[in-house]
């Protein structure tokens, strides 16, 4: 279990949180769709996007808001699902209140986005 979050934790965190995203039923033909078969580049993009975010290294470059509304067929239950497997997966890595620090970050990602599309908040 991780102390603190550096480059390689958020790696792990993110390749076994988006490897759960592939198996799921609700959640993979939404990012199959969007992303399909070479998953290299976005994963590279999500650790430089954990990374900006949690330890403040400013990598990631890009448009999340932008790029997810993009998406159709997005409803609360990918919410949801999302928001469960990101927070079983840092629960399990980090110490409780690392967990915790990602867990505001990704509930603050998923209420932006749900207003984005629906107007309100539904989930988080």
């Amino acid at each position: 279990m991780y102390s603190e979050p550096n480059r390689a934790s958020i790696a792990t965190l993110v390749n076994d949180f988006y490897t759960d995203i592939r198996r799921d039923s609700v959640l993979g033909p939404v990012f199959e769709g969007a992303i399909g078969a070479d998953w290299a580049p976005h994963l590279e993009r999500m650790v430089d996007f954990w990374c900006s975010v949690m330890l403040s290294s400013s990598e990631f470059k890009g448009n999340v808001f932008g790029k997810h509304m993009q998406l159709q067929g997005i409803g609360v239950e990918h919410f949801q699902r999302w928001l469960g497997l990101f927070e079983t997966h840092a629960r399990r890595l980090f110490q409780p209140e690392v967990a915790e620090e990602f867990l505001v970050v990704a509930k603050r990602i998923a209420a932006s986005l749900q207003y984005g599309y629906f107007g309100r908040v539904e989930v988080g």
